[in-house]
């Protein structure tokens, strides 16, 4: 029996939890846990109606903290939305007070799973989970940047009329403003993607893959489709103990914070984190990518 507790029923958690109704995965019950109990009943009683057309019976059910103590993964999407005009980093002292309730209460259990996270900023929150949960690295991670290697991949499959599973480029470092494309590393079938994509193609790529969120937010409000896959993808790989490669936020023991990297996913969290031959170029963006992190690290008021 596989548990997952979704901590926060706003938009994001709320596709999250629709994605696992709605997909084939191993997930044998969900529990909704929100400080608003009336809307996470209302959301169960929706989702338990979805699942009915689903070969894959889930249950469904509200909760309480309690419920974390036998959860395989406990999924923590509350905190406060970005509003037009805001970046992610501008959410860190709204959503760290947010962070240390739901964690306080979370350790009041027996706990042991894998804690995954789903705020933003979303380095600095899976950061911040570590810290306060004193859960071993592997056993927290944050869904990094999957959504931005998702949105790279379908960009370029838009603009090359190829398939996007057969394009194996990522996005790594911050989950916002300072990732990047090490393009070094991009493959398309068996060629580099540099024999397809020139600098300006490539600079225009990366551009939208940045931008993609806050054009999203200015036209709807928030984002939550996209990352609700994600999340659901990367429960599958601890779930399904599938050795996945994804660029989930891990942690880096040199800088002693987290950041999107291509990592193996399994049972336990993450096996590893895959080590990237870059260009001087590109570990000069690394960095000032792990920079900006610990900049807004520095900003919590703790």
């Amino acid at each position: 029996m596989s548990k997952v507790v979704i901590v926060g029923c706003g938009n994001v958690g709320m596709s999250y939890a629709f994605s696992l109704v709605t997909t084939k995965n191993k997930v044998d019950e969900i529990v909704l846990i929100d400080v608003l109990k009336d809307k996470a009943v209302g959301e169960a009683m929706d989702l338990t109606h979805a699942a009915t057309y689903n070969s894959n019976r889930i249950k469904i059910r509200a909760g309480e903290y309690s419920d974390c103590e036998n959860a395989d993964i406990v999924c923590i999407c509350a905190g406060k939305n970005q509003e037009i005009g805001e970046t992610r980093r501008d959410l860190i002292n709204k959503n760290y007070s947010v962070y240390k309730s739901i964690i306080d209460e979370i350790k009041k259990t027996k706990f042991n799973g894998i804690y995954l996270i789903a705020t933003n900023p979303l380095d600095v929150m899976t950061y911040i989970t570590k810290k306060l949960s004193n859960f071993p690295a592997e056993k927290v991670i944050g869904s990094g940047t999957v959504l931005d290697t998702a949105r790279l991949r379908c960009l370029i499959g838009d603009k090359l009329k190829i398939s996007p599973k057969n394009i194996h480029a990522y996005v790594i470092g911050e989950h916002g403003d300072s990732e990047f494309v090490p393009w070094s590393n991009a493959i398309i079938g068996l060629n580099k993607a540099t024999d397809y994509l020139n600098d300006d193609d490539c600079s225009r790529l990366l551009y939208e893959v940045r931008n993609s969120a806050y054009d999203i937010i200015n036209k709807k409000g928030n984002t939550s489709y996209g990352i609700g896959m994600c999340l659901t993808n990367i429960t599958n790989a601890i779930l399904e103990d599938s050795n996945s490669i994804m660029t989930v936020s891990a942690y880096n023991e040199e800088n002693e914070i987290y950041f999107g990297m291509p990592a193996i996913i399994g049972r336990q969290g993450i096996k590893q984190v895959l080590p990237l031959e870059l260009t001087t170029s590109e570990r000069d963006r690394l960095n000032k990518s792990i920079d900006c992190i610990k900049d807004t690290i520095r900003q919590i008021k703790y």
